[in-house]
Parts: C-alpha cells; sequence; structure tokens
C-alpha cells in the first residue's frame, strides 16, 4: 500500500470492487478508504458521524439488517475502533486538504454497492480475472468502485502538488437509495464551496468520452406503503375481512393512471409488492416499495401528492388504512455551463479522450444533486461530469464492469480541473453562445 495509487489504480478498484457493500453497510468499503487516506496524510479526516449529523440521514436500514454486514467487515479486518465509530451505519467519510489561500473546491463520490448477484460465468472479467464480488446477492454493478478509486487518486494527486486551496472530498454513502447526500450537503464539510465536482462512469458513453455537465436529471423520492386490513375466512365470512391485497391492487392500478403533467416529464413506478398468508385468508397486511420521479423538483412532487391520494383512497374503498412514508428524495440541480466549460477543456487535453461533450441531458436520479444546490444556492459552480466507459452490460446488471482505462482518464480530468481551477479559469460566467446554452 505504500506505492502511490496513480500506479496502481486498477488494483485498487478491483479490492473495492471485490468487497461491494449497500447502502449504510459500507463497513468494510469506509475502513479501506480510510487506510488509503491515512497513507496519503489528509488534513483533516472526518469518519461516520462526525462527517455529517446522523439524524440527516435517509432510508437507513433498522440494526437488524447492519450487524451481519459489520461483522462481515470485522472478519475481513476492519479496525475495531473505526466499527464501533460507525455504529448504526454511520458510515463514509470526507477528507480535507487546507493548502493555504485559493478556492475551495468540493470533489463527491460515492460509495455504495448494489443488492445484485454478479454473474460468475467465464466471460465475465471479474470473474475470470479473481475480483468478483466476495458476497453472495451484492456487487458493484454500477461503477462506485471506480469512482472511489478516482477520488483516491485525485486527493492524492493534489496533497503531492503545490496546490494552493481547499480540497474536500466527500466519500458518500447510500447514493443508491438517496440517502446519503442530504447529510453531507448539509454538514459543515460544504460551507463556504466556490465549487463542487461531482463524477460517474460509463452510463452507456463509451470509452475516451467525456460529458463535461450533466442536465436534467430527474427530481424522485422513494415511498414506503403500508396497508392494514382485517382477516377474515376467505370462505365461510369474507364479507368479514377487510382485504389490503384488494386495496393495494386497487391502489397500483391507479397509480399508474396519475395525470401526466403539461410541464413537463414525471415518471411513477410501483417495483416491488407483498401481501396475504395463505389462499384462503382474506390477506390482512399488504406493503409495496415504489418511486416517483420529475423533470423538476416540483414535478416530482405533484406525483408525490397524487400518489399518496390514490393510496389513501383505495384503502378506504376496501375498508382499509394506509401509511405511505417517504424514505428518501432529491432534488433536481443542472449542472453550471461556466465549470462544464472548464472541465470540457481540460478533458480535451487528456490523452485518451477523443471526444467531449460539454451538456448533455441525463434523464436517471442522482443525490449528488444535494451537494450540487447547496454549492450553488451559496453563489458557487456545480457539474456533474460523466467518463464513459466501455462496459459489457447495463448499470445494474449482473455482468456489469468497467474498461479500467477509463480509469486513467477519470483521475487526470478531476485533477486537471482542479489546477484550472486554482487558476481561476472559472470565475468569469460564460455566454450562452460560449457553451452552447443556457442553465
Amino acid at each position: 500500500m505504500s506505492d502511490p495509487i496513480r500506479n496502481r489504480l486498477s488494483a485498487v478498484r478491483r479490492d473495492f470492487h471485490c468487497h461491494p457493500e449497500p447502502a449504510w453497510r459500507e463497513f468494510y468499503t469506509t475502513h479501506r478508504l480510510v487506510e488509503e487516506l491515512e497513507r496519503i496524510g489528509v488534513d483533516e479526516l472526518a469518519i461516520g458521524s462526525d462527517a455529517y449529523d446522523p439524524a440527516d440521514r435517509m432510508a437507513v436500514p433498522g440494526e437488524d439488517r447492519l450487524e451481519d454486514w459489520r461483522e462481515r467487515a470485522r472478519e475481513w479486518g476492519a479496525d475495531e475502533d473505526l466499527l464501533e465509530c460507525m455504529a448504526g451505519g454511520n458510515t463514509g467519510a470526507v477528507a480535507v486538504l487546507d493548502r493555504g489561500e485559493g478556492p475551495s473546491i468540493g470533489l463527491r463520490v460515492d460509495i455504495d454497492g448494489l443488492f445484485i448477484e454478479e454473474a460468475d460465468d467465464v466471460d465475465h472479467l471479474p470473474a475470470a480475472e479473481g475480483f468478483r464480488s466476495k458476497i453472495d446477492g451484492a456487487m458493484h454493478a454500477c461503477g462506485h468502485d471506480a469512482h472511489m478509486t478516482w477520488g483516491l487518486a485525485a486527493l492524492e494527486a493534489i496533497k503531492d502538488s503545490d496546490f494552493s486551496g481547499r480540497l474536500v472530498v466527500f466519500f458518500q454513502p447510500a447514493e443508491e437509495v438517496s440517502g446519503g447526500g442530504c447529510p453531507m450537503a448539509k454538514s459543515r464539510f460544504a460551507d463556504d464551496l466556490d465549487y463542487l465536482l461531482a463524477i460517474h462512469v460509463g452510463l452507456d458513453h463509451p470509452t475516451g468520452e467525456v460529458i463535461a455537465g450533466i442536465e436534467k436529471p430527474l427530481a424522485m423520492c422513494h415511498l414506503d406503503v403500508h396497508i392494514e386490513g382485517e382477516s377474515a375466512h376467505a370462505g365461510k365470512a369474507p364479507e368479514e375481512g377487510a382485504n389490503a391485497m384488494h386495496a393495494m391492487g386497487t391502489a397500483i392500478e391507479n397509480i399508474y393512471a396519475i395525470p401526466r403533467h403539461s410541464d413537463g416529464m414525471t415518471r411513477v413506478n410501483v417495483g416491488y409488492a407483498e401481501a396475504g398468508s395463505a389462499s384462503n385468508v382474506i390477506a390482512e397486511k399488504a406493503r409495496m416499495e415504489a418511486e416517483a420521479r420529475g423533470e423538476t423538483t416540483e414535478l416530482m412532487e405533484y406525483v408525490e401528492s397524487r400518489f399518496e391520494r390514490v393510496v389513501r383512497s383505495a384503502a378506504k374503498l376496501h375498508d382499509c388504512e394506509a401509511e405511505v412514508d417517504v424514505v428518501s428524495r432529491s432534488p433536481r440541480a443542472d449542472s453550471d455551463p461556466e465549470l462544464a466549460a472548464v472541465v470540457a477543456e481540460v478533458a480535451r487535453g487528456v490523452e485518451g479522450i477523443d471526444r467531449v461533450v460539454e451538456r448533455a441531458d441525463f434523464g436517471a436520479s442522482e443525490d449528488a444533486t444535494f451537494l450540487m444546490e447547496r454549492v450553488q444556492d451559496e453563489g458557487g459552480l456545480a457539474t456533474y461530469l460523466i467518463v464513459g466507459t466501455d462496459h459489457p452490460d447495463s448499470h445494474h446488471t449482473p455482468h456489469f464492469d468497467v474498461d479500467e482505462r477509463s480509469l486513467e482518464h477519470g483521475a487526470a480530468v478531476l485533477v486537471e480541473t482542479i489546477r484550472a481551477l486554482e487558476d481561476g479559469e472559472a470565475t468569469e460566467p460564460q455566454s450562452s453562445a460560449a457553451t452552447g446554452g443556457t442553465r
């Protein structure tokens, strides 16, 4: 671990890939990040509840769903004091370099994996070369292993340079459930940032391509629904029950009938539903997990409010009661064209990058928008960039992988962008003609 990260990008990424941990369970992942950060040497390192207020977290699982993951991290050699610091699932870290006068720059990378079983066939490179997930039912299927590697590599390179200013790197947990962006955005580490960079790998952009700033990320919210009815004998006295399953079915049908909105695109989906116990029992309980999205935060809130109305009305129709919980949410925030222009100019000079697009529609959702919004609201600039990678299958699938050539591309773009910002290259807003559009 004494070699510079820039000389072992692939090894670092593969180590993270072997140890995927889903939202608020990133115990070993945080341990490995801390090991690398302590080796690099930073001016401030905050872990877990020292990095954010735990009360600001969203979509946090119960303690009973955390303990197995913490014990596994312990078995893999995670530091005991660090595990204690992360009690309750307070994972993740923030690292700060304070190098005197100059801009204050934030970099956000996410660290969680997904509940997906990784492919084990010989055509899947991680399986063929021995770095497939060590955890059944979990994998890095979205490239966060690459993101962490970029964050560490950029931090190390800036530390070893003559950089003047302040660099704050957010190693954010729980992106996949939109749970970790809010607490980090509310933390003191997001105070007074002049610039924020967020980064993602791939997203159907090939190796050698860079998108300097995304636009139109969808605002979204995760929704949990619990419907309470009353059981009864389905043959002898069905009229004595209140059928929670029937109420859920009515709700699902009407959820998909929520009117679209003239102000822009909306989305709604019920992704999980369960109810009942036996064929001869009127279902007493039902549960759903769903999401609502919108082209703007206001459109997402429109779908969310209609969703709640539909569920409660369906429950009432069948003499049941319903609770709708907003588990997590994230707003829309667009990249600033002035900052995207700096990223684009830098990327054009990075070896191996042959196509640069200044701005492109995103079409998905991301809780990095909390940090982007915080910085923009306080007068700073933010951009969310994409570094392309060839991958054999889409994100969130068992065969997802990254072309490791993109590791060097992403690290170089981040480091050179930070140095360009140090030189004040984004201080003057660009005209719409120069950037190809407006915010």
